[in-house]
């Protein structure tokens, strides 16, 4: 077996502490939650990710998931779970890359079968710059990802202009109604989110447009970006300002592309590729922060009856994250409160001051079933998981455990995307034994098949 590979087959995870049914029914009937949180399916005992490099799931067809990760010692792994038996296969994409979360896969289902990923250093460094690439040779198999392929998306009159070259990100998405053509956004030169192209598979691409920008060009803002995609022809996008940490009032923007345009949330058009940048208040501005009520950052967005879902934190104060959904209905934004979520997730060490006290535990809609989000929260101090459902447009939230009593933090839950109908639906999370930083990281990749 090569070294970048490891096959490991799991079965169903037995409660270890159970000896006979007395024992299991004691548990079911008087503690649920221990149950809960003893039921752990193991993707990887080393890995992490961060928020922004997306789909970092999808299913690869055959009730088959492809996900990937970065190892404690900065490896970049992709890996796939046979749903049916439990099986993965584990391959390394590129050793030592990076000790970054920042630097996850994401993947794409080309045309023919076979799976894309694409990946960054974060930021990078003279000789550790640009977009990486590796496709499959055989549908769904991750064992046959090729070499990696490094490129620069930039050109020179775009660097003239924009001054920073910086490469972070990936996020690649396929478009049936524009001939299967490959967009993928990232945030790239001038510290912006940037899009290029691909009408060969991912072949060959197209010089980058940046997207979004501030009025006064400013590189050292940097708009954090979400996406979704139909697969068909749309991409949807909510964006802040930029970072909390560095923007008091940081808002959450939305717009969708479609046919070589940008739209607002109405239909209006915002520009046409040829017409890029815009600026976020050229968006639908889907929450305007205020001192009172907090700046924002964002987690993810979804279509229900073909408008769009988003969940969002809010900020009254560095110590208190507020979990919100909104919903586009009738020509406005409809905010709802889910919850109060805890505070920051990374490990404070003591007499350190926290320098990510932004990072919530995080949020994930089951793109399937937009009436499902997944959370991770604070319950007596540890971050744990729920699964929240409502059924009247997020006025009310019933909550179920994914996970309680946990040994460890759980965060950053991800529902893959691509499901078709009869697979099986998953979620997977990153399970913390310490996280102080995004590189100083001990962490586990675990997944739950959702009934």
């Amino acid at each position: 077996m090569h070294p970048g590979e490891r096959e490991n087959a799991r079965g169903t995870v037995n409660f270890l502490l159970m000896k006979n049914f007395s024992s299991l029914f004691f548990c079911l009937i008087f503690l649920p939650g221990w149950c809960v949180s003893q039921s752990r399916n193991v993707l990887t005992n080393d890995g992490a990710w961060c928020w922004f490099s997306d789909p970092r799931a999808i299913y690869s067809g055959d009730n088959r998931i492809v996900t990937g990760w970065v190892t404690r010692d900065g490896s970049v792994e992709a890996a796939s779970l046979d749903l049916k038996s439990g099986k993965t296969v584990t391959k390394t994409l590129y050793p030592q890359l990076e000790v970054d979360d920042h630097d996850n896969p994401a993947f794409l289902k080309l045309s023919d079968g076979n799976v894309l990923a694409m990946y960054t250093w974060h930021g990078g460094k003279k000789g550790a710059l640009g977009v990486i690439q590796q496709v499959t040779s055989t549908p769904g198999n991750v064992s046959s990802f090729g070499e990696p392929r490094v490129f620069l998306p930039k050109t020179d009159e775009l660097l003239r202009k924009y001054v920073r070259e910086t490469y972070t990100y990936a996020n690649p998405f396929l478009l049936s109604e524009e001939n299967n053509r490959v967009l993928c956004f990232g945030r790239w030169i001038g510290f912006k989110p940037n899009l290029i192209t691909s009408d060969d598979q991912g072949k060959t691409w197209s010089a980058p447009k940046v997207i979004i920008t501030s009025k006064d060009l400013d590189v050292n803002n940097r708009p954090y970006v979400k996406y979704y995609s139909d697969g068909k022809s749309r991409i949807h996008l909510i964006f802040t300002d930029g970072h909390p940490a560095s923007e008091p009032l940081n808002s959450v923007y939305y717009c969708y592309y479609e046919k070589g345009a940008f739209w607002r949330a109405d239909g209006s058009r915002i520009c046409s590729l040829d017409q890029l940048p815009f600026h976020p208040s050229d968006a639908s501005v889907v929450y305007k922060a205020s001192k009172a009520d907090g700046k924002a950052w964002i987690f993810d967005v979804v279509v229900k009856n073909d408008q769009p879902v988003i969940v969002y934190t809010r900020y009254p104060t560095d110590t208190l994250h507020q979990y919100y959904y909104a919903a586009y209905t009738n020509g406005s934004w409809q905010h709802r409160k889910i919850m109060d979520a805890g505070r920051w997730f990374p490990q404070t060490q003591p007499g350190k001051k926290e320098r990510e006290v932004n990072y919530s535990g995080g949020m994930t809609f089951d793109p399937s079933d937009p009436d499902v989000v997944y959370m991770s929260h604070q319950i007596n101090g540890r971050f744990e998981i729920s699964k929240g459902r409502t059924r009247n447009s997020g006025k009310t939230w019933k909550l179920s455990p994914v996970t309680r009593n946990s040994q460890f933090d759980n965060v950053r839950p991800f529902v893959p995307r691509l499901r078709e109908s009869g697979q099986k639906k998953v979620l997977l999370w990153m399970e913390n034994k310490k996280y102080i930083h995004y590189t100083d990281y001990d962490s586990a990749i675990l997944y739950k098949v959702i009934k």
